[in-house]
Parts: C-alpha cells; structure tokens; sequence
C-alpha cells in the first residue's frame, strides 16, 4: 500500500467512524491508519454528533466519552472550540447545525458564554428566531449580537447594489429640458440623431440633446414585501426582511413590510428602524394563510401601476386556495407588478406548491426562486417596467 491508499484510507476512517476501523486497519495490510492527533480530535468532535452508537451523558447513553458533549458548559465550549479550529467556516455552520437538530444542543443557544463562540451564520439566526420566546434573559444581549453580525454582513452585501438598482430605475425613466454634463443620456442622443450624422467630416452633429431627470420624487413607489414566516423559509425571512429595511430608507420608496402565518403582523414600522429589532419580532413556525396576508396587503395599493407587490413564500396555503389566486390574480390585472418568490436565499428553491404556482403564471405572476446577487436586478427590472415573466427566465438562466 503506497502513501496515497494510506491517506484515503485515513480519510474513510474520518468518514465512517470507530466502527469501520477494525475493517479498514486490516485493508491497510498491517500498516495501520496512522491518525495524527489531530486527526483523533477531529474524529472526536465529528462522533459527538454523527455517531449514533454515543449519546451524549444524561440521556441513557453509554459509549466513549469523546463522543458525548454532555449537558456541562465546558466540554461543549471545547467542543465549539474544536469545531472552529478544526474546519473551514461553511462546514462549521453545518455541524453546529445538526448539532442543534440532531442532538438538540440548545444549550448553545441559551448560555451567553457558549453563545459568543457559536460561528455566526444564516441558519444560527433562523434557529434563534425560532427559539426567541425561550431564550433565557441572560442569554438575549449575546443572542442580539449574534443576529447583529450576520445582517450587518447581509446588509454590506445587498445594500449598494438594491440602492443603485433603485435610483438606476428611477431617475433615469425620463428626460430633462434641463442640461447637466453628469445627466447626459448619450444613447438616446446619439439614436435621435443618427440622421444629423456628416458623412465628409465624420461628425455626429445633433440637434437636440437628450438629459436625464436626476430629480427624486418623495414617495414615488409603493413596494411591499409580504413574507411567509413559516419555519422551512428561515433564510428567505432574513433577506426578505434586510432588503425590506434597505427599502425603507430610500426616500423614493413607501415601503411596506408583512410577516405571516395564520395571523397578521404588520412590521413596516419596524423596518425604517433597526433591522435586528425586526427580526426579533418575527416568529418562525406555525400555519400558513396567505390570502389573509395579500388582503391585509391590498389596503396599501393606491397606485396600482406604481406598486410593486413582492410575495415571498412556498405558496402552502392552509387558508382559502381558490380565494388567494383570485386575488393575486385581480391585483396583477389592476397594474401592480406582481411577484412570488418561492425563495429569496443561496440555498436553491425549497419544495413549493407547483399547482398554485403555475395557476398564478396563466395570470402572468412570475414564481421562482432568487438568490441575493440577483434581487438587485429583479427590482430594477419591475421598476423599468419590464416583462416580469421574461425577466424571471433570465434570472432562472
């Protein structure tokens, strides 16, 4: 055996665990695995929670001790500690995690100490959001700043580009009889006069220049994010919710924001503020009735053709089915650029009710999941005025 089978059988023995070592040293043709101790303390911080034949102390387990975090507050801090330092920053979230869902480690989230070492990720602040009503007291400012860093790095992310996707759609819809060098709109003027153009001294000569409106009206659009709080739509709440308070500081913009399951929540005062203070009053979970949030919604429509509506969900509907495609259906004819986002995260599209889906495409309601990078370019895209359904196959491509 050369090195390279050595390494790949190290590797499987990584993968499969202390049951597989007896098989795999006996491949190794007398050699044995040679795990390094780090080797071993990764095995170790891997077992505590894929291992199935370990249960962590308290709850009738028996096995090696390396395998189980335990109820005490120290091994799961070295635990933590092993996990940072052991693997890259996306397999640290996964592993916290599952260690959440399969071993339920809530202690990771109800001890302020344990909580300042926790990996601050996308899905860390979906599970304390879940978890909000039952996390301690003492544990809530650690929570908080946890919640803090991770919309604070989403926010570094989205908000240039909604900005300028925003302004970009706005000022630029019309022209201005005002000149300005830095408003000059060189493709309309250069089109409009094509016919001035002198072939003997090459020159363009033109007879009207065209410049654009930089004027911002206040209020010019309404735009509403109606989003689904059930807990499969975690990552989707999150961005929705930051681009919701991107929206809001931008003058152009009336912006309204609505979180549901079987009630209504009205958080469009929320979003002008601090964002983690909105966050915190979503609850994921629970039932699902849409219509009841899209009529809610619709007191918010005064300008059907300067509305943009935003429905981010799974399209599950617990409520009045047929009543919810009416609706969105109505609005969509009445002007308003209508939207469904069955998911707004880096995570791909979740499972979604493709019978509703495809009832609200014959009404020309595009539903499709989108990523981040690329809500910049639906937006400007709806405010230009553009063919959502066209613009929905190009965002998929």
């Amino acid at each position: 055996m050369n090195d390279k089978d050595a390494m790949k059988l190290r590797r499987w023995r990584l993968v499969l665990g202390a049951a597989a070592e007896r098989n795999l040293e006996a491949m190794s043709g007398g050699k044995g695995l040679g795990l390094t101790d780090d080797d071993a303390v990764m095995d170790a911080a891997l077992a505590a929670i894929y291992d199935e034949t370990f249960e962590p102390a308290g709850q009738g387990g028996g096995g090696a001790r390396s395998a189980g975090l335990g109820k005490s507050s120290p091994r799961i801090a070295k635990w933590l500690g092993d996990v940072r330092s052991l693997f890259p920053p996306d397999i640290v979230s996964v592993i916290q995690t599952d260690a959440i869902e399969r071993k339920g480690l809530k202690q990771l989230l109800f001890e302020p100490e344990l909580l300042s070492q926790v990996k601050p990720d996308l899905h860390m602040v979906g599970t304390l959001m879940a978890l909000r009503g039952q996390i301690p007291e003492k544990a809530k400012d650690a929570a908080r700043e946890l919640i803090r860093s991770v919309v604070d790095e989403i926010m570094k992310r989205m908000e240039q580009e909604l900005r300028r996707a925003v302004t970009g759609a706005l000022n630029r819809r019309q022209h201005s009889p005002l000149p300005s060098a830095n408003s000059l709109d060189w493709k309309t003027t250069i089109r409009r006069n094509l016919k001035n153009y002198d072939r003997e001294r090459s020159l363009l000569i033109p007879d009207k220049v065209y410049f654009f409106d930089r004027t911002r009206k206040s209020k010019e659009w309404t735009v509403i994010l109606d989003i689904d709080q059930s807990g499969s739509m975690a990552g989707s709440v999150v961005y929705a919710s930051i681009a919701g308070s991107i929206f809001a500081s931008m003058p152009a913009l009336d912006t309204k924001v609505v979180v549901f399951d079987t009630e209504v929540v009205d958080l469009s005062e929320a979003c002008a503020e601090d964002p983690v203070d909105m966050l915190f009053g979503i609850q994921l979970g629970g039932g699902t009735d849409i219509n009841k949030s899209v009529a809610y919604c619709e007191q918010f429509i005064r300008e059907p053709a300067k509305s943009l509506f935003i429905l981010v969900s799974d399209l599950y509907e617990g409520g009045n089915q047929a009543e919810l495609i009416r609706r969105l259906g109505e609005m969509k004819q009445t002007g308003v650029k209508t939207i469904c986002l069955l998911a707004l995260s880096d995570d791909g599209v979740p499972s979604y009710d493709e019978n509703v889906a495809k009832k609200l495409a014959r009404f020309g309601i595009p539903c499709f999941g989108c990523s981040p990078n690329r809500l910049p370019e639906l937006i400007e895209g709806a405010l230009k005025g553009m063919d959502l359904q066209a613009l929905a196959e190009r965002l998929g491509r």
